[in-house]
Order: C-alpha cells, then structure tokens, then sequence
C-alpha cells in the first residue's frame, strides 16, 4: 500500500526524476516564473521551497547542500543565495505560486505557470490582447503598397526572375495507365 507516500512519480524512474526536477528548479531561480505542465509544477514546488529554506540560512553547509540538489549548477545556487533567500527571508514558507492555465493544444495536458510569489517586476510588458481586424476598407489600402513596389524593382530585377522561370525544365506528360481503356473494348 502506499498509504502516505507523498512522491509524484511523474512516469519516471529516479534519477531522472531528480534530474528533471533540478533542471526544473534551475529554470524557474534563473528565469522567476516558468511554464509547465501542472502535474510537474505540483511536484518541483515542495523541492524548491526547500532550496529557499536552505538559501535563507545561507552557511557553508547549505551551499553545498544547495549545489548537490541542482547538481553543481553554480549559477543558479548563487542566484538562489544572493537574490531568492534574502528576498525570502522574512516568509515563513510558501515562496512559490502555482498559475492553472488550462490544457496544452497538442495533448490537452493541463498547463499551469509556477513563479515566485515576490517575484521582481521585469521589463518585458504583459503581452496585449490582439485587436480585431478593421474593417474590409483597411485592407486594400494596404495592398496598395504592395503594388507600389512590385512596380518600383527595376526592370533588371525583373529578368532574372524570368530567366530561372524559363530554364525550369518542363514536366513530361503523364503516361497512359492500362486501367484507363475500358476492360471491355478490345483494340
């Protein structure tokens, strides 16, 4: 029975669920929020928070500790000692937030964004919702350009154009298939 075995297994064997789960916690200290699947964002939330908790004590011990779960991933752990702990410090846990987004278009699996919940506010602006399409006068307007240009190429431009055209070799006809003739005539 597996009565309090709290593991997502994630159809993996162990060593590469760890691995996954380190790179997992490699991306989200670099990059402060990722995109994956919900299943694994439930399962690198509990990894992660202890990597906090190991980074808000920040001795010799824990670093090393730290560089072991991300397997020797220098970067990240100084990331994760330098800005993540101390940015941390004063929580008492629950350093991540897990974002549903809904299923993924190829499988239906479920998405969801996992970030920190102080995350630092970045530069990149939120990404606006596409505006509708104006209406069917716009766009003949902007075809025109187009026409513009197609007759501002010089004509020399032109004839190379024509020449690859005219060297493409022709395609041979099509040769009769014995199905064509009707199986009752005879010749």
């Amino acid at each position: 029975m597996r009565h309090q075995r709290s593991t997502s297994k994630l159809g993996r064997d162990a060593k590469h669920r760890k691995a996954l789960l380190s790179n997992l916690a490699v991306s989200l200290i670099e990059h402060n929020r990722i995109k994956t699947t919900l299943a694994k964002a439930k399962a690198v939330r509990p990894f992660v928070e202890k990597l906090v908790t190991k980074a808000k004590k920040n001795t010799l011990h824990t670093r090393r500790m730290a560089l072991a779960d991300l397997r020797h991933n220098r970067d990240a752990v100084h990331t994760l000692f330098a800005e993540v702990g101390p940015r941390c410090a004063t929580r008492q846990g629950g350093y991540t937030r897990i974002i549903k987004l809904g299923p993924r278009p190829s499988d239906s699996a479920a998405m969801a964004f996992i970030e920190w919940v102080d995350r630092p506010a970045t530069a990149e602006p939120e990404p606006e919702p596409e505006k509708k399409k104006a209406t069917t006068k716009a766009a003949p307007a902007k075809a025109e350009p187009k026409k513009a240009e197609a007759k501002s190429k010089p004509a020399a431009a032109a004839e190379p154009e024509a020449e690859t055209e005219k060297k493409k070799p022709a395609r041979k006809p099509r040769a009769k298939k014995a199905a064509d003739d009707k199986p009752g005539e005879t010749k």
